[in-house]
């Protein structure tokens, strides 16, 4: 089977969140970029730099779960984002065992961690959601077993 190569899966990801804005009111598109990047750096795969590029398109309701399953993606590509979609109501316990449980899933959370937690995106924000947004970083580490450096 053809997979769709890393620059159609970024044009994908990026039409699929055209339009939406992250907390800073920033393109989302730069979080996705970075996270991408960072799973690249991180010594990714292919597969999970296309996660990298897609983790969100699914959880953010702008990718169906149908088309991720007919995606022309490696399995592991869609595995990954698969765990990577918390579910609504999902207790952060059952979403983080899931990564865990997904091969190549942690390494892309990391670059998605260390993107969300930049100190520097924190530092634009209010004081309350900068707090609330570092404390449930935090805590995702922690059940991770992130406690180093992303």
């Amino acid at each position: 089977m053809d997979y769709l190569s890393l620059a159609e899966v970024e044009t994908i990801a990026r039409r699929a969140h055209e339009g939406q804005v992250d907390k800073n009111g920033h393109p989302y598109s730069e979080h996705i970029a970075a996270v991408a990047r960072g799973t690249a750096a991180r010594g990714g795969s292919e597969a999970q730099i296309a996660a990298g590029w897609l983790h969100d398109t699914v959880e953010d309701d702008r990718l169906s779960r149908e088309w991720l399953a007919e995606a022309a993606l490696p399995e592991e590509t869609k595995a990954i984002v698969d765990a990577l979609t918390r579910r609504p109501d999902e207790p952060v316990e059952e979403y983080t065992a899931r990564i865990l449980a997904t091969p190549g899933a942690l390494l892309v959370k990391r670059a998605d961690l260390a993107h969300n937690s930049d100190p520097a995106r924190l530092a634009v924000l209010d004081e309350a959601t900068a707090a609330r947004l570092s404390a449930k970083y935090t805590r995702m580490r922690e059940l991770l077993g992130l406690t180093g450096e992303l």
